[in-house]
């Protein structure tokens, strides 16, 4: 299992841009390079790359001659022979034995194998670069879940902080009723607010869980220890991310390969038009010689072979045509997805700039919540503050709390994307 992790990651090098980055945690990090021993469809892209390698390697063994061993018996009746006066003459033999080894060599094909060669490079390249694509959109899948269950516990531990509030509260309340300064209605106002949340604690929870089965299901790990919302992308402009998309992006290296492989079908259309020159040899030993014509005799010939294309009713030239064709649609696609890259890379980026300002909005208003928060439980303690007034305090510090949460996590996901789309290794 170690050698397949180490081929795919030597598999997908051919790609790596050089300007790798530390992106993502120790944890992070882990998970990903575990999703490459876990993950079924990687050993399956291994193996269509190792597929690749061997068509290349069978294509440049036609450089090579064939050599034949052939040997045959066949039984002629009637004899041929040819009565002369009171004799007869035998021209062949009734048991007809022979054993020879043949070779045939293309002396000159004018560019077919040099063609078709270049055609299985290319092939070798798509492999590797859709594996590269395997492996960008696989970390991209494991990042997303692994900040979901960041996001999920972190959720987790806001509605554990206003549970710990609101039972408080609820103890300054009973206090407060069992001394008359309360009624019964507060305490199951704020009772009522306590089961709204544990109840959305449990939703979370619930959710978690489903998200942990969900990376062991990728990974084989199911625990998230370090649990951050973060990645250290520096920043880029449009140009620049254009640009590193360019170079980098697996999805349209394979879209400029199928380009490279369909111009390598045109050429290799266009020379079935070209002649043939090839060597036949042949050494052995066979029967049927006169005047001895059942004595086998050793036997060669050697000789030289043209053929060239003459007619075959226009087929070559309508593929051509189709090869044509096909490489004008490639060409399309990848102008296509360069206009589609830069659509989705200035979507990412301005998701990016407006999560990072929300979160710098969402600071001020945690503080401003939280402060309203203390001089509630204070006015509480006093007698002074309603049950409306505390659960509405509470409630404004748990969403100021969720807001920032929630856009530490869209940030993540739009940072997330840009990498996918730029090319950018997650991790080095």
């Amino acid at each position: 299992m170690k050698k397949i992790i180490v081929m795919l990651l030597t598999t997908v090098a051919i790609v790596q841009n050089g300007n790798a980055q530390n992106l993502v945690n120790g944890e992070l990090r882990n998970l990903m390079l575990q999703s490459l021993s876990n993950f079924s469809k990687v050993k399956e892209v291994q193996q269509s790359v190792q597929l690749a390698e061997d068509r290349l390697k069978l294509v440049e063994l036609n450089q090579y001659p064939d050599v034949t061993l052939d040997a045959s018996y066949a039984y002629v009746k009637p004899k041929i022979e040819v009565a002369f006066g009171d004799k007869t003459f035998q021209f062949a033999p009734e048991h007809n034995v022979s054993a020879a080894v043949n070779a045939n060599y293309t002396l000159f094909d004018f560019g077919r194998l040099k063609a078709n060669i270049e055609k299985s490079k290319k092939e070798l390249q798509t492999a590797h670069h859709v594996a590269e694509q395997l492996k960008v959109s696989l970390f991209t899948q494991i990042s997303q879940v692994y900040f979901q269950v960041v996001f999920a516990k972190k959720a987790i531990q806001i509605q554990d902080q206003v549970l710990q509030l609101l039972n408080e509260n609820k103890s300054i309340l009973e206090a407060q009723l069992k001394n008359g300064n309360a009624i019964q209605l507060d305490v199951l106002t704020i009772q009522s607010k306590i089961d709204n949340e544990n109840n959305k604690k449990i939703d979370l929870e619930t959710n978690l869980q489903k998200l942990l089965n969900l990376l062991n299901y990728a990974t084989g790990i199911n625990t998230v220890k370090e649990g951050t919302l973060q990645i250290s992308l520096k920043k880029y402009t449009l140009e620049e991310a254009i640009q590193m998309a360019v170079q980098h992006n697996p999805t349209y290296a394979v879209a400029k390969d199928k380009v490279e492989v369909s111009k390598s079908e045109v050429a290799i259309s266009k020379l079935g038009e070209k002649p043939y020159v090839g060597l036949k040899a042949s050494m052995g030993s066979r029967n049927g010689y006169l005047p001895a014509i059942n004595d086998p005799r050793f036997n060669y010939n050697a000789g030289i072979g043209f053929s060239l294309p003459l007619f075959n009713g226009g087929k070559t030239k309508q593929q051509i045509k189709i090869q044509e064709h096909n490489l004008s649609l490639s060409e399309t696609n990848v102008s296509s997805l360069l206009s589609e890259l830069e659509k989705d890379i200035t979507a990412a980026m301005i998701d990016i700039e407006s999560n990072e300002k929300r979160i710098k909005n969402a600071a001020t208003q945690i503080e401003q919540a939280a402060l309203a928060q203390k001089l509630s439980v204070s006015k509480l303690k006093n007698g002074t503050a309603t049950p409306l007034e505390i659960t509405s305090t509470n409630s404004d510090y748990q969403r100021a709390l969720l807001n920032q949460l929630q856009y530490q996590y869209q940030l993540c996901n739009a940072q997330l994307e840009l990498i996918k789309l730029t090319g950018i290794n997650l991790i080095d």
